[in-house]
């Protein structure tokens, strides 16, 4: 069997470095640290899951388990107003740390997911049946 090639040229430690970056960024960030503080307990350990999961999405590696909509669902302070500072904060560590054709398949990939999760997070309180957001 074949394996599936990658979505585009990365490797781990290029993924290793842009999730230890961006979280960095986010528990400096006035909006997005207190939302992650009010969940994240290990650091170390939440990259690394969040890394697993990059890796799955991008190189199709295998480990990581989960549920992004849910654990976003879930979450009870996670806003559909928070995702533009997320990607924006996300789009700007890509572009300082990758050569340009990885940044911007990483953030189309980024932009794609979060869109999901965004219109995931909205639905959260709708009444059964209503329509959704689809803006």
């Amino acid at each position: 069997m074949t394996a599936i090639p990658p979505r585009f040229e990365i490797t781990e430690a290029e993924i290793d470095l842009v999730v230890q970056r961006f979280y960095r960024r986010v528990r400096a960030h006035p909006e997005l640290a207190p939302i992650f503080a009010a969940h994240v307990t290990d650091w170390p350990a939440h990259e690394a899951k969040i890394a697993r999961f990059w890796k799955g999405a991008i190189l199709h590696a295998p480990g990581y388990e989960g549920s992004p909509m849910m654990a976003h669902r879930r979450a009870g302070n996670v806003a559909p107003g928070h995702f533009p500072d997320w990607l924006g904060t996300f789009d700007a560590v890509l572009k300082q740390s990758l050569a340009p054709e990885a940044a911007a398949g990483w953030s189309a990939l980024a932009h794609r997911i979060g869109l999901g999760l965004r219109q995931g997070v909205e639905d959260v309180g709708r009444a059964p049946g209503a329509a959704p957001n689809l803006r």
